[in-house]
């Protein structure tokens, strides 16, 4: 006669059936969910650009707080004690300088936001000093000070147009790459680091994103054709190695997603790590060679 299986066992059970039934896309998220939150996630940032400059700057400056936090709590899970308080206070300090100041005082801000990591990282008591530090500063330029690029984006009299060309171009990246990863990958990029992503992805990437750049650039900021399709070029590879980028911090880390706070995404640094290293492109793009 066999032995009865313990009631733990049989809710383990019930739950692994519950989520294997759960709706899941061949990227391994509940892509219902996942567009779900996108939307509203992209609602609230249109939102935030439509009324005042200064509701964007709310918003973004809270997500730096909030993708320090996640780095803070991963980097913990790492073994790794990041100074907190300073590391916050950059958070906050350093996207708002860049915006009321704009370039001149993103410099001396990152500058300062280091030193104060780094004193409190020496006068604390723990045993991995140079760790802490380092861990601090990391934050302090991913994602804090591309945040600041984000606002210093935002700062010209077509800021707002500029902001949602660059979230476009990036969001068509990540489509273009979806799409065509699944309909057509099959050779891995970077099978170590995401097994996911194809060298067919990419090519979707790119070719969505050069479509998204010529368009927003021509329409929406009345520039040159050539300067949107380099935009869009740049952007999906610096897209790219942000992504491969968040990726080895998280296979480093064994952890899956910076944290669960957005439902079928993971984490809200999950979202920014193609938007993170685009944002600095972005304006080194449409600051300079617009200009010229």
């Amino acid at each position: 006669m066999s032995s009865p299986v313990p009631r733990s066992r049989r809710r383990a059970d019930r739950s692994d059936r519950a989520t294997a039934k759960a709706p899941t896309s061949k990227a391994g998220r509940d892509l219902p969910m996942a567009i779900g939150v996108g939307v509203a996630l992209g609602a609230i940032v249109l939102a935030s650009l439509l009324f005042d400059k200064r509701g964007f700057v709310a918003v973004a400056t809270a997500a730096s707080i909030v993708g320090a936090y996640e780095l803070i709590q991963a980097l913990g899970k790492g073994g790794v004690a990041v100074p907190a308080i300073p590391v916050f206070g950059a958070a906050f300090a350093v996207p708002v300088a860049a915006f009321v100041w704009g370039p001149p005082a993103v410099a001396p801000a990152v500058v300062l936001a280091i030193l104060a990591v780094v004193v409190t990282a020496a006068l604390g008591d723990g045993r991995e000093t140079l760790q802490e530090a380092a861990g601090g500063v990391l934050i302090v330029f991913y994602p804090v000070l591309l945040v600041a690029f984000a606002l210093l984006l935002l700062r010209p009299e077509d800021g707002i147009q500029r902001i949602v060309t660059f979230v476009v171009v990036t969001i068509c990246s990540d489509i273009g790459g979806y799409v065509a990863g699944v309909l057509f990958g099959s050779r891995p990029m970077a099978p170590t680091v995401s097994p996911k992503k194809s060298w067919e992805g990419f090519a979707g990437s790119a070719l969505s994103c050069a479509i998204a750049g010529v368009l927003c650039v021509t329409l929406a900021l009345g520039g040159a054709w050539w300067i949107g399709l380099l935009l869009g070029l740049s952007v999906v590879v610096a897209a790219t190695v942000g992504d491969l980028c968040e990726s080895m911090i998280k296979r480093d880390l064994g952890i899956k997603d910076m944290s669960n706070l957005i439902p079928g995404h993971g984490g809200l640094m999950d979202r920014l790590d193609s938007l993170a290293l685009s944002v600095p492109v972005t304006w080194a793009i449409l600051t300079f060679v617009s200009t010229t």
